[in-house]
């Protein structure tokens, strides 16, 4: 069995984690830790686990003794000193944070406005999209998980840039997601009389996951990305519904993207393109690991526009994050996380 430590394990995604966790046949989760609720079990802060035999909350330190793979749940600048202990005990550390997605230390500094307080970790850190980077994934030091939303956009957008069947200048990114992608921390703007029957944008132009969905599509395309992305809160729980504007190179025909698309993912289990005429749900996609993907094209303007939907908390998180750890522990990549969407 592998054992497994959740720091964070209150949070939206920690929580996530819990849950599936709790059910993957290979895990036992043996340290679960909060700063907010130490010495309570996790079943007081969310009824749900009732009845599931897991270890009382308690301090990071006496969470992760004794794991074999850690998983971070935690906001931006705490995850490197984390990665540290995980080193000094030879455990696994997958960081649902940010602290290792940028490869560029100087592009985590413009956008968290801090620069890297241990960059010696960095060098072992692996940016970890399984459909696009797995060859990777085994040998890391670290694991740095992807973000919600580049997630769906570089899931979106990757065939067509590997492929060089559309533009680099000029992608547009029109991202809407589920509140719970705020995090469990109360904000005006995610209040429950600001968000019902509404949805709005936020953080225009600004948003700190445009350099990770850039990073991630230069890597794709083989040349630097510049794009414009704006997310928008929708009134759900949860869910990513991601709408890409793309102009395609002269002479492509979508029989040529789509091939494109059919061949990029044959193999891939947590990827669904849809058939011509449907068009990619969040509601197909909730509580799963899945991306759906459907194509289309606006032939006026010659742009491909691409819809990629997943469930923030598990594509997006956590379901993301066990897929890299059976990746990373030889185990089968879909163990755990194989549940069919809900559907509603």
């Amino acid at each position: 069995m592998i054992h497994a430590a959740i720091i964070g394990a209150t949070g939206y995604a920690g929580a996530e984690l819990v849950r599936l966790l709790g059910g993957h046949p290979e895990v036992e989760i043996t340290g679960l830790s909060s700063v907010s609720f130490a010495g309570q079990p996790i079943a007081d802060v969310y009824p749900n686990f009732k009845k599931k035999a897991l270890p009382v909350l308690t301090d990071e330190d006496t969470a992760i003794q004794g794991a074999d793979v850690v998983f971070a749940s935690l906001p931006h600048g705490l995850s490197e000193p984390l990665a540290e202990k995980c080193a000094a005990q030879n455990t696994l550390l997958i960081d649902l944070g940010a602290d290792f997605r940028l490869e560029s230390e100087a592009d985590y500094e413009e956008w968290y406005k801090k620069p890297f307080d241990k960059p010696e970790l960095h060098g072992g850190a692996v940016y970890a999209l399984p459909e696009l980077f797995r060859d990777r994934i085994k040998t890391a030091g670290i694991i740095a998980n992807p973000g919600c939303y580049p997630t769906a956009a570089a899931l979106g957008l990757a065939p067509a840039l590997k492929n060089g069947l559309v533009q680099t200048e000029g992608i547009i990114i029109d991202a809407k997601s589920g509140v719970t992608g705020a995090g469990r921390g109360l904000t005006q703007n995610t209040h429950y009389p600001e968000t019902n029957e509404s949805i709005s944008a936020y953080k225009i132009g600004a948003h700190r996951h445009t350099p990770e969905i850039e990073q991630t599509l230069s890597h794709m395309a083989g040349v630097g990305i510049k794009l414009t992305f704006v997310p928008h809160l929708l009134p759900v729980n949860r869910g990513i519904e991601e709408t890409i504007y793309v102009k395609l190179k002269d002479g492509v025909t979508m029989d040529a993207v789509r091939s494109a698309y059919v061949e990029f993912y044959k193999d891939e289990q947590f990827v669904r393109l849809e058939k011509d005429g449907n068009v990619a749900q969040i509601r197909c996609v909730t509580r799963s690991n899945y991306c759906d993907i459907s194509l289309h094209c606006d032939k006026r303007t010659g742009t491909l526009i691409v819809c990629s939907c997943i469930d923030n908390m598990v594509k997006g998180a956590a379901g993301q994050a066990i897929q890299n750890m059976n990746i990373y522990f030889n185990l089968p990549e879909s163990m755990g996380i194989d549940a069919l969407p809900a559907g509603f």
